[in-house]
């Protein structure tokens, strides 16, 4: 999405990036490998990209652009240290400009450079409360991330981040409307066949409700599923 291949991405084309991390993407998931995607395209020097999320105090890669992203996220995560995990755990940008010569996390630094790795970038990037990741970008060249890289990775990973948990919450009232509406279902198809058992066995409602629940043990079928058969019996005698 650069302007022309070796330019630096200009500002209305890194808001075209911006608007397309949402565009058709309904969970988080799906935004956060998005989100890869355009970053990946748009920042210039970034070979592989990805997405760190805290699963408690256990990192994992929720979203990658390729292998080389996944294998140097893994490095970080055997060696329980590494750029992209500072900037989970201290809320901070961290980069590395040239992986050679870098002292501060020598595990990892000698698990990454032989994958190809020679420079990264991580940026905080929250997704919801109490869950913070960071976005990743390496790179297979030093140096490959200036002034402007960084501030463009910072936009994207809050833009990401926001979309990301609005999303989340999308879709957890959605299933949570779906669930309601079952059991709204349910209630209305069980209180028919208590109905119906009330008439046919001059029962009170609790009595039939008693055998509904009795013959659902015995037929190890589901309340509704019972009611919804005695109903339609009743319908199609």
């Amino acid at each position: 999405m650069r302007d022309r291949p070796g330019e630096p991405i200009s500002t209305p084309a890194a808001l075209r990036a911006l608007a397309g991390i949402m565009a058709g993407d309904s969970s988080q998931e799906a935004v956060l490998r998005r989100t890869c995607d355009v970053t990946r395209t748009v920042i210039e020097g970034a070979a592989s990209v990805s997405v760190t999320v805290l699963d408690g105090d256990r990192p994992r890669t929720a979203a990658s652009s390729d292998e080389l992203a996944l294998r140097a996220d893994t490095a970080q995560y055997d060696s329980d240290s590494g750029p992209c995990l500072d900037a989970v755990r201290q809320a901070t940008r961290v980069l590395v400009p040239d992986m050679e010569g870098e002292a501060r996390w020598p595990r990892y630094v000698a698990r990454a450079t032989p994958l190809g790795v020679r420079a990264s970038l991580s940026v905080p990037l929250g997704v919801e409360d109490g869950v913070v990741g960071a976005l990743n970008i390496y790179a297979t060249r030093a140096a490959a991330f200036d002034d402007e890289a960084v501030d463009l990775a910072v936009e994207l990973a809050q833009y990401a981040g926001a979309v990301a948990t609005t999303a989340d919450q999308y879709n957890r009232a959605t299933t949570l409307a779906e669930q309601l509406q079952r059991a709204m279902e349910s209630r209305a198809v069980i209180e028919q066949a208590k109905g119906i058992l009330m008439a046919q066995r001059h029962c009170s409602a609790d009595e039939a409700f008693e055998v509904l629940v009795r013959l659902s043990q015995e037929t190890h079928r589901k309340l509704r599923e019972l009611a919804e058969a005695l109903v339609a019996q009743v319908v199609e005698g």
